[in-house]
């Protein structure tokens, strides 16, 4: 919303300036668009232009009616599909979804015509998705700006997993200055009672969010409380990252599949 605001002003002052036509006001603000997404993580991109969905948490979407945070899938072998908008960016979904099922218990294949429940990657403004098994066509929203680790971070919302900064022993471990967040975005910051599994918080989670996540000024919205090197990272599953998955799906050993 303040991102459409922005660029609803600038288009509008184009517009009124003499020597500016409607042309060239539409081509800067169409750049000041580009501007703007260069300074937003692609995670937190959804929650600025998007207004069909409730978002929480940046790229945690929630339809009003349905609020199933945490709830895991019926099965390990998990059926999904990718919109043929995004065709191009098979090779990074499958690479994102390998991330996961190479250490665990899970997999993922294409969707049959029978399977009514499925995960379904789709263009979006950012990189979104809902959190745990809704059940029916379940969207992972992929923009342009998506890597395979944005990608994978997704597909572990939607496998049930929260953010790790929404623990809610994290004050522990980090301090949120909410004085550098943007205003009206402090929701993405709240604390979360999900299950932690007795695991140690994990500062290079791919689940955690990075030093300047939604910061109004450049200035960090979270401070490790000990020296962390690549906290926010969205390279590799981290330990702890896989053995979530592995308590949660109940699997046996890392390769078993069912």
């Amino acid at each position: 919303m303040l991102l459409r605001l922005l660029l609803l002003l600038l288009l509008a002052q184009a517009m009124r300036t003499v020597n500016s036509g409607p042309l060239k006001g539409a081509k800067k603000a169409l750049h000041m668009k580009e501007e703007l997404k260069k300074q937003h993580d692609p995670e937190t991109l959804e929650e600025m232009l998007n207004e069909d969905y409730a978002l929480v948490e940046g790229d945690l979407l929630l339809r009003s009616s349905r609020n199933v945070a945490g709830k895991r899938w019926p099965t390990r072998s998990i059926p999904y599909d990718i919109s043929p908008e995004i065709d191009g960016r098979t090779r990074d979904i499958q690479a994102a979804m390998a991330m996961v099922s190479e250490h665990t218990c899970l997999s993922f294949h294409r969707r049959n015509d029978s399977q009514r429940d499925y995960i379904f990657f789709k263009t979006g403004h950012g990189c979104a998705s809902f959190v745990g098994f809704s059940g029916g066509v379940q969207s992972v929203f992929v923009a342009p700006e998506c890597s395979v680790g944005n990608i994978a971070h997704e597909v572990l919302h939607t496998l049930g997993f929260q953010h790790e900064h929404t623990r809610m022993d994290r004050e522990k471990y980090i301090t949120i200055l909410t004085q550098n967040i943007i205003p009206g975005m402090e929701n993405n910051f709240q604390t979360y009672n999900g299950e932690t599994f007795d695991l140690q918080y994990d500062y290079t989670s791919i689940m955690h969010y990075g030093r300047k996540f939604f910061s109004s000024n450049g200035e960090p919205t979270i401070v490790p409380n000990k020296e962390v090197e690549d906290m926010g990272q969205r390279t590799r599953l981290t330990p702890s990252d896989v053995q979530r998955v592995l308590l949660l799906y109940g699997c046996d050993s890392q390769k078993e599949k069912s």
